[in-house]
């Protein structure tokens, strides 16, 4: 598509040699099948249309990786993608992989050189975007925007913020962004308890952390589902898992973890576990908790399918949980049994409640590689997914399944399906909130309805949690290549050794005994060196605030 970029300016010209001069005839599925059907490249330029639907004029197939969810149908078989590919007439040639084994083999594709035309709900990490594009595996996009990418050019023209979140430090754009302006995720953590056994054992909602232990040790003695069995787990989580962990519970010693164990206060960067807050809830944990047989064991090895099952077991088994919502794990109709838990008050009077680092939008959603032969088709494809009611049908589903439109063209929700959960719902017609798109505040309540599960989520945050979140978090910050580097280099190993020791601590405890020689290991494996890159990328980006 040589022709396209000539008429697209010099600086289009120099991009079209460098992307044809890296692709040759490529060995996607896509190349061949696009070749086939135009025959040579002067035919495949008349049959690219630059504006309008559909994109080309006869269909161009592109091969797409692509994580899927655990109840996610193939990517194919969505109606959202079938509509698109009717209006675009480009055909996706899917290759979907589950989420849990979706990094692995990324990686392995991107080693071996067997890529696909793109990546789409990519997940790629900065360092990726970074090395990736300087090595040319993947290309810049801010060209392509700026001539087939009408939707997205105007929202970065209109939200100058959001171009230059996305924008890396060497000034290109390697990955397109996926937001959702809602603020949700401030406490990924919703801590919940069987409220329903509370009452039948003559117990209140616990205010503390020892009337929650208390709690917890009446669920597994004393038969609250009343079979006859002592099968009753008193709590189960996802061991350093994104809203399943215990992490907001380590804020009743005073200094609430994270996932990344990294905190602000006051402007500087704390890493949590290394912590004496951080080591006195690991032994409150093992010496209250686990001795005593009150955490599920299964919480350090078990995947989402396990977790959620056991809140759907015939008998009601499980007592208290985290998870992101509470009708997700127990279902609809049990869901009335269980009560939220506001941040509970520790030892020495601490209340609080961490709040989520990063926010704004993902940078990494959707990356086009060397191997495309058809770049401009690819971002127009892209691109109607920026449309914003486009966006928001990606994000949480399509028209006439999720959705329908009021009397002012709001995207107002349907009812769900008896008996299915909203998040279990949307993974099956939608890709998900990490695909690309971008639902900005202003659209919410305009374009689209918030879910009423989103809109509830905003009033529990408020009732439950809001009265005690840290006022600061960590943002998502572009980091030089060489900070990058650095990073990658040292925090991998860092925090799995951190996690596989606070998983023993718990477990086995001891984290009084082997402390010191816990904080020597970081030492030497360069938490001092990481934590000093943290500072000075949050200080420029303060200082950047201020200008």
């Amino acid at each position: 598509m040589k022709s396209l970029f000539k008429g697209a300016g010099i600086v289009m010209l120099a991009g079209a040699f460098a992307v044809s001069g890296c692709s040759g005839n490529g060995n996607g599925v896509n190349n061949q099948a696009g070749i086939n059907q135009t025959g040579n490249n002067g035919n495949q330029e008349a049959n690219f249309n630059q504006t309008g639907l559909p994109i080309v004029k006869e269909a161009v197939t592109l091969r797409i990786v692509s994580p899927k969810a655990a109840l996610a149908p193939e990517f194919s078989e969505m109606e959202i993608f079938k509509r698109l590919e009717k209006e675009t007439n480009v055909k996706i040639n899917w290759e979907n992989i589950p989420d849990t084994d979706y990094t692995e083999k990324k990686n392995l594709l991107l080693a071996s050189g067997d890529l696909p035309d793109a990546f789409y709900a990519a997940g790629f990490t900065d360092y990726e975007l970074i090395n990736y594009g300087k090595d040319g595996t993947i290309i810049p996009l801010e060209d392509l925007i700026d001539q087939y990418a009408p939707n997205l050019k105007a929202l970065l023209d209109r939200r100058p913020d959001i171009k230059s979140s996305i924008t890396a430090p060497d000034g290109h754009i390697y990955g397109l962004p996926s937001f959702e302006e809602n603020n949700l995720g401030t406490n990924p953590f919703f801590h919940v308890i069987n409220k329903s056994w509370l009452d039948k054992l003559g117990l209140k909602v616990p205010q503390t952390l020892d009337e929650y232990t208390e709690a917890l040790l009446a669920f597994k003695t004393q038969d609250p589902n009343g079979n006859g069995k002592q099968d009753e787990i008193p709590l189960s989580f996802m061991h350093m898992q994104w809203c399943m962990d215990i992490a907001g519970l380590f804020g009743a010693f005073g200094l609430p973890d994270n996932l990344e164990h990294r905190v602000v206060r006051d402007g500087k960067v704390i890493f949590t576990a290394a912590q004496p807050e951080y080591k006195e809830a690991l032994n409150y944990f093992h010496e209250q908790w686990y001795k005593q047989g009150l955490i599920d064991p299964e919480s350090f090895t078990q995947d989402a399918a396990q977790y959620l099952a056991k809140g759907k077991t015939t008998d009601e088994t499980l007592g208290s949980y985290v998870w992101w919502e509470v009708e997700e794990v127990v279902g609809t109709e049990r869901a009335k049994d269980y009560v939220l838990l506001s941040p509970l008050k520790g030892p020495d009077g601490d209340q609080t409640i961490g709040r989520g680092n990063g926010g704004g939008p993902g940078r990494g959603s959707f990356v086009i590689t060397k191997e495309n032969s058809n770049p401009e088709v690819t971002m127009r494809w892209a691109d109607q997914q920026f449309e914003p009611y486009m966006a928001a049908q990606i994000h949480w589903g399509p028209l006439d399944v999720v959705y329908k439109k009021d009397e002012n063209g709001k995207l107002v929700n349907l009812p769900l399906p008896e008996g299915t959960s909203a998040g279990e719902f949307r993974q099956k017609v939608a890709p998900g909130s990490g695909a690309p798109g971008v639902i900005t505040i202003e659209d919410l309540g305009k374009v689209v309805d918030l879910e009423p599960r989103a809109q509830q989520r905003v009033k529990d945050l408020e009732q439950y949690y809001d009265p005690y979140m840290e006022k600061e978090n960590y943002p998502n910050i572009f980091f030089e290549p060489e900070e990058l580097d650095k990073i990658n280099k040292i925090e991998p190993e860092l925090i799995k050794y951190v996690n596989t020791q606070r998983g023993r601590f718990i477990v086995d405890g001891g984290a009084d005994k082997a402390w010191d020689n816990y904080l020597k290991t970081l030492d030497k494996m360069g938490l001092k060196e990481l934590m000093d890159i943290y500072q000075t990328g949050l200080d420029r980006y303060n200082a950047n605030l201020k200008k």
